[in-house]
């Protein structure tokens, strides 16, 4: 029987299946099963690491081995990895790559950061509108392989114009001697190569494509994002935002990845802003403390009232934050979102007043807990859910609009902030009306 060898057996491997035993592996077997790699395998499987992988086998590799993964990464996923290193690292890694490879990167990371110009590749394939469908065909079969893909051909001007898109499908069903002219159309869909990476996955998402032409201002086509860029990069927002609307900064590598100081630092910040903000609770419930002396039985209901408002508050926000981050609302629909939810407060806030005032009431028939005044501290209760219900529906579906409006992450706007404001807010709400109707009586 032949003896193991680590090589062929790797071999037999999808490259993704081979990152999965790396990532499962200790640094010196990740180096092992590395360097057992055929070449064009470990770039690859290089591709396909996660940031902090990447960077740990350039810093353990030889420099030759490391100069050759970098050259090898297409354009627009090297620009992804260098741009978020420091700059002096950024500096001694751009030394590996060879002087065109430079070029490439520096013009691409020219570009504003989160724009779509840092998420393309120049590697497409360009035709003219005079060309035969044989000389485009002859041409693809040359030229293909330096492509990001060929599946979409792109039609150009003399002056490097983008004309049109047609499917690569469409020059196999035509005549050979068909010109490109007689297959180009009025409409075409492509992104500025100053957008916000955002807007290129609202465009994706909405005319299921699998790749897209990036322009600039004059129309001259400079490069192409395709579908696996933006199923990464949908994967690292949506990661942020959740990570956000949990109250937390956004960790810049995987939790079992960032290191423990770091995670504290990203952890901490917003736990000290919201407890700052909680203890603005405790100074409101001072301005109330002859109200809570003279009728303790409204402590009682203090919880209550005031997680459901954060509830409430909550929910709005969520919803919110993702009708925005997928293109179904923008700051114009304001009204309309405040239209929406002011009956979707009153609505859910009746139906928890409503149970809240029940709750009370049935109680008291079997104790007098409540004392004398049971029903006026019921209907106390369920007024000031109602009220306090209908701020939390209002906070949190408006602040990730005044959010947007002042160029900050809406996400930022998270379900523990709306829950620390509607806190505060909702003791004043509630002792407000409490006193009210229970002035002359309990207070």
């Amino acid at each position: 029987m032949d003896a193991f060898k680590p090589n062929n057996y790797l071999e037999e491997l999808d490259p993704i299946e081979i990152v999965d035993l790396i990532e499962k592996s200790s640094l010196e077997d990740r180096i092992v099963i590395f360097n057992h790699l055929p070449a064009e395998l470990s770039s690859t499987v290089f591709e396909f690491l996660i940031f902090s992988l990447q960077k740990e086998f350039l810093d353990a590799l030889p420099s030759e081995q490391g100069a050759k993964l970098l050259n090898d990464l297409s354009p627009d996923d090297r620009t992804a990895f260098l741009e978020e290193l420091p700059s002096q690292v950024l500096k001694e890694l751009l030394k590996l790559l060879s002087h065109k490879e430079r070029e490439r990167t520096l013009k691409l990371l020219g570009y504003p950061e989160n724009s779509v110009g840092r998420l393309m590749t120049p590697d497409y394939i360009a035709i003219k509108a005079d060309w035969t469908v044989t000389e485009v065909l002859e041409y693809v079969r040359k030229y293909g392989h330096y492509s990001e893909t060929i599946s979409v051909l792109y039609v150009i001007d003399n002056q490097g114009v983008l004309i049109d898109d047609i499917d690569l499908k469409d020059f196999l069903f035509a005549s050979p001697t068909d010109k490109v002219s007689t297959l180009t159309g009025d409409k075409f869909i492509a992104l500025n190569v100053n957008d916000d990476q955002e807007n290129a996955i609202l465009i994706f998402q909405r005319y299921s494509r699998e790749v897209l032409p990036v322009v600039d201002n004059q129309d001259i086509l400079l490069g192409i994002v395709t579908a696996d860029d933006v199923l990464n990069l949908m994967q690292d927002e949506n990661t942020e935002d959740m990570q956000k609307v949990g109250g937390l900064e956004a960790l810049d590598a995987p939790y079992m990845d960032t290191p423990f100081l770091e995670l504290m630092q990203k952890r901490a910040g917003w736990l000290i802003i919201l407890f700052i903000g909680e203890m603005l609770t405790a100074t409101v419930l001072g301005f109330y403390q002859q109200e809570i002396e003279k009728a303790v039985v409204l402590t009682l209901f203090l919880p209550l009232i005031i997680s459901s408002g954060g509830n409430s508050g909550s929910q709005a926000s969520s919803l919110i934050i993702r009708a925005l981050a997928l293109g179904e609302v923008t700051l114009k629909d304001w009204w309309r979102i405040m239209h929406r939810e002011i009956f979707s407060g009153l609505f859910l806030g009746l139906i928890l007043g409503i149970i809240g005032y029940f709750r009370i009431t049935l109680w008291s028939v079997f104790t007098d807990m409540y004392g004398p005044y049971s029903h006026l501290v019921a209907i106390s209760v369920g007024l000031s859910l109602i009220g306090v219900v209908l701020w939390g529906t209002l906070s949190g579906s408006m602040l990730p609009l005044v959010m947007k409006a002042l160029k900050f992450d809406p996400a930022t706007s998270s379900a523990p902030f709306v829950a620390t404001l509607v806190d505060v807010t909702g003791i004043i709400i509630y002792f407000t009306i409490a006193y009210i109707i229970l002035q002359g009586t309990l207070l």
